[in-house]
């Protein structure tokens, strides 16, 4: 019986070669309508490939001879050389109640010279059969009585070689990976497929059990955002340190769909970057600069907000999901594939939230104050805090820096209440105001103070260091 040892191996093989792992196992794959074929799926740290088993005759290459088609017994002569003896290794013999046969010819060696030996002949007799038996050790002149083997079953096989053919190859730099049948909320059973830069696809690839399928999403997923990252070191040497690159990444977008019950019915794929003051959304990556500057969806961070959303307010069975809320504009729900990216996201929304504030420094909003409604300016700023600016005096009204804030309420309309304490009296002091544009305000408030609480952080200062 013949054993493919290929079969019989772990599910995920690891291997080294030329320091590089690599990693490979039998997975099926199908369009996601037709049924499932068996394929290898082939890891390595750029690319991820489908191959299939191709079998195919060995010695079948243009420079060598072709297997003679009869069985009949010829006599061929063999002189051994005095470096690589007869050239070929048998296999068989007596002790193993087997014939003995030619498993190999060496390239131009004595017995590849004769043009008449094959892989696969049966040597019937020989000037000592003894000698044959040992790995043809004679000397001299030897004179074989051969019959070609090709018709046998036995030595059909030795003759045939298997090999690995690449059917499709995903390059993985920017690449995601997605369990969701793709524009729908509907997981697909220990099942996945990788969409590429380029377009190509790996198509719906099934693996045996949940543990399989967990292993492939982690190691394909940590060699694309190894590529990732590496990408963004190289976009940020390009920009100045107030505009560097803090996360980019594949997320869905829910779209919104008015002809049914369930509002996020459908998702498109977009490409979240944080960069410097800005949230931009690519409907692809961008590969050069000039598509930096032609992002037709760009957001300030420190004007808007995001907002994880719990498992409990999911809209669907979309998981692993998220709210950005900007101002003057209507809130964008997302989806990601794992809860670590998720939170990947929110700890990079921090870090682009105070970068941008403190580049900014300080934001003025008009407002009026007070029973008089004296137009105003409230300006938040890094240094000094809250700040009301009397345009018509010209001079401050008042000052409280960030932490001596103690709370704030607002009617959701235009009218804000902040709250203060004084630092001598220890009295809470009300300020109202109206602000036409109430929820940017309130955005870039919340912006400035988890700047300021952040800052308090030594690590979180170094870090920003460039």
């Amino acid at each position: 019986m013949r054993i493919n040892m290929r079969t019989m191996a772990t599910p995920i093989q690891e291997e080294v070669d030329n320091n590089l792992k690599v990693r490979s196992g039998m997975v099926k794959v199908s369009d996601g309508k037709t049924r499932p074929t068996p394929m290898r799926l082939h890891l390595s740290m750029e690319v991820l490939k489908l191959q299939k088993e191709e079998v195919t005759p060995v010695n079948r290459n243009q420079n060598q001879r072709p297997f003679p088609t009869d069985s009949r017994v010829r006599i061929v002569a063999v002189t051994r050389q005095k470096i690589g003896g007869l050239g070929l290794s048998i296999k068989g013999g007596a002790e193993h109640k087997l014939p003995i046969l030619i498993s190999r010819i060496f390239k131009d060696q004595a017995a590849d010279q004769t043009g008449e030996l094959f892989v696969g002949d049966a040597i019937i007799k020989g000037k000592d059969e003894q000698q044959l038996d040992n790995d043809c050790a004679n000397e001299g002149d030897e004179r074989w009585a051969g019959q070609n083997g090709s018709s046998q079953s036995g030595t059909n096989e030795k003759q045939m070689q298997t090999r690995w053919i690449d059917i499709i190859t995903v390059p993985l730099m920017m690449a995601y990976v997605t369990r969701y049948i793709f524009g729908t909320d509907k997981l697909r059973p220990n099942a996945f497929e990788v969409r590429g830069l380029n377009g190509a696809n790996t198509g719906v690839v099934h693996c045996d059990d949940a543990a399989i399928l967990s292993q492939w999403l982690k190691y394909i997923t940590d060699n694309i955002m190894g590529l990732t990252h590496l990408q963004m070191k190289l976009y940020n040497r390009n920009f100045p340190a107030a505009e560097r690159i803090e996360y980019m990444g594949w997320v869905n977008e829910g779209i919104l769909n008015n002809n049914n019950n369930q509002p996020w019915q459908s998702y498109r794929p977009r490409f979240l970057t944080l960069k410097g003051t800005d949230v931009l959304l690519f409907d692809s990556p961008p590969l050069n600069i000039g598509d930096w500057l032609q992002c037709n969806l760009t957001f300030k961070v420190y004007q808007s907000m995001l907002r994880v959303i719990k498992d409990s307010e999911n809209v669907d069975e979309r998981q692993h999901c998220f709210l950005i809320q900007t101002s003057g504009q209507e809130s964008r729900y997302f989806s990601v594939e794992t809860r670590q990216e998720l939170l990947r996201i929110e700890s990079a929304w921090h870090c682009s939230v105070c970068a941008a504030v403190m580049k900014l420094g300080s934001k003025t909003f008009n407002v009026t104050a007070g029973d008089t409604r004296k137009t105003a300016g409230l300006t938040l700023d890094w240094n000094m805090g809250f700040a009301l600016y009397d345009t018509q005096a010209r001079t401050y009204s008042w000052q409280y820096k960030f932490s001596q804030l103690r709370g704030s309420s607002d009617d959701g309309k235009s009218r804000l209440k902040l709250h203060f304490q004084d630092s001598e009296t220890k009295a809470i002091e009300t300020k109202e105001l109206e602000c036409p544009s109430l929820q940017g305000l309130l955005f870039c408030m919340h912006a400035f103070l988890t700047a300021k609480v952040a800052s308090v952080d030594p690590a979180f200062l170094s870090s920003r260091t460039p």
